[in-house]
C-alpha cells in the first residue's frame, strides 16, 4: 500500500478532484458559446449541441429539441436559445425558512 492510500481524505482534496469531473452539458455549453460569434444572424432562434459538435439553427424550441431526440435518444444534448446577450434567472428555493423557537 503506498502512503497515499493512507492518508485521509481533504476537503481541498474532494475540490481538487471534483474540478476535473466536468458538470453535465459543460462542453455542449462552451461549444455553443465558441459558436456565438457565428450565430447573429439567428438570433432568437434555437442551438441544437451535442458533446463537441453544433449540429444546427432550429426555428422553434420544439423543432430542436425533436431533432435532438431523433438523434440522439437518451444521450445528452443541449437546446438553447441563440441570444447574444445572456439573462440572468434569479431562482430562490421558494421555501420559507424554518424558525424554531424555545419554549
Amino acid at each position: 500500500m503506498s502512503s497515499d492510500e493512507n492518508r485521509p481524505c481533504t476537503h481541498s482534496a474532494l475540490l481538487a478532484a471534483r474540478m476535473v469531473v466536468l458538470m453535465p452539458l459543460e462542453k455542449e455549453l462552451e461549444v455553443y458559446r465558441t459558436k456565438l460569434p457565428d450565430l447573429k444572424e439567428s438570433e432568437g432562434k434555437f442551438a441544437l449541441v451535442h458533446g463537441d459538435q453544433f449540429i444546427d439553427v432550429f426555428n422553434t424550441y420544439e423543432d430542436a429539441l425533436k431533432a435532438g431526440y431523433q438523434k440522439f435518444g437518451l444521450q445528452p444534448f443541449l437546446v438553447k436559445q441563440i441570444s447574444a446577450i445572456e439573462q440572468v434567472h434569479f431562482i430562490s428555493r421558494f421555501i420559507d425558512p424554518c424558525v424554531r423557537t424555545v419554549a
